[in-house]
């Protein structure tokens, strides 16, 4: 699999550090910039992505990305915590290619960059980025999830049953606190109750018999390998 070149601009110190070291995971060459001045100096070595946030000190990420625009063609994705929808629309409008509203969990970052280098390049075989757990095969791409024992059937899920796959199975030994289930799976202007969660898993259970999904008392849920 090729590995690409991403270059993000976020000023926040620890997050920029944990969102590199998702996005190095994967395979990537990640590098850090924390200011739009540096990013925009960059703008001639030509990376293959860059993940670039709106609110930066001096220089700001609308700032940056006319600057990658005018020079090339890159595929850009902006992330912000300010006005989604105005953000949104002006983002797309300068030629952004898709838009993260924080707080987002860094793995919703890691599939929206894999859609992503597909589209643009078509080299990242979708193949490689299936997971394969306890003979199903999952396409976090696809949304789907095949039974390798029940003759590549597919597992019908509903979409919140698949939104929770997708997150558990991605990170694979990670608890997740039902709190984060639900902000990634509902959104954050959910405002039920968390045994919604409960209710979600007990149906993956039931469909997927053979996925370890361990309940964590008091806290969540996570997937083990076996």
């Amino acid at each position: 699999m090729e590995t690409y070149n991403i270059y993000l601009v976020e000023d926040e110190a620890n997050l920029s550090e944990v969102l590199k070291a998702y996005l190095q995971k994967e395979g990537w060459n990640v590098t850090v910039f924390l200011d739009g001045n540096a990013a925009i100096e960059a703008v001639p070595d030509k990376p293959h992505l860059w993940v670039l946030d709106i609110m930066l000190p001096g220089t700001d990420g609308y700032q940056v990305l006319k600057a990658i625009k005018e020079q090339e063609d890159t595929p850009v994705i902006f992330i912000s915590a300010r006005d989604q929808d105005l953000d949104r629309v002006l983002g797309l409008e300068m030629g952004s290619d898709d838009y993260l509203a924080k707080p987002f969990l860094p793995q919703e970052l890691i599939i929206r960059v894999k859609k992503l280098l597909n589209r643009v390049y078509g080299t990242s075989s979708a193949e490689s980025q299936k997971i394969e757990l306890n003979n199903y095969s999952i396409d976090p791409i696809g949304r789907t999830i095949v039974d390798l024992e029940a003759n590549n059937d597919t597992v019908d899920l509903t979409t919140k049953e698949m939104d929770l796959m997708l997150l558990l199975s991605a990170d694979i030994g990670k608890a997740f606190s039902r709190e984060k289930i639900i902000e990634h799976v509902w959104g954050e202007n959910y405002f039920g109750s968390e045994r919604a969660v409960d209710d979600v898993v007990r149906r993956v259970r039931k469909k997927m018999p053979r996925i370890h999904l361990e309940t964590l008392y008091g806290y969540g849920y996570r997937i083990l390998s076996s």
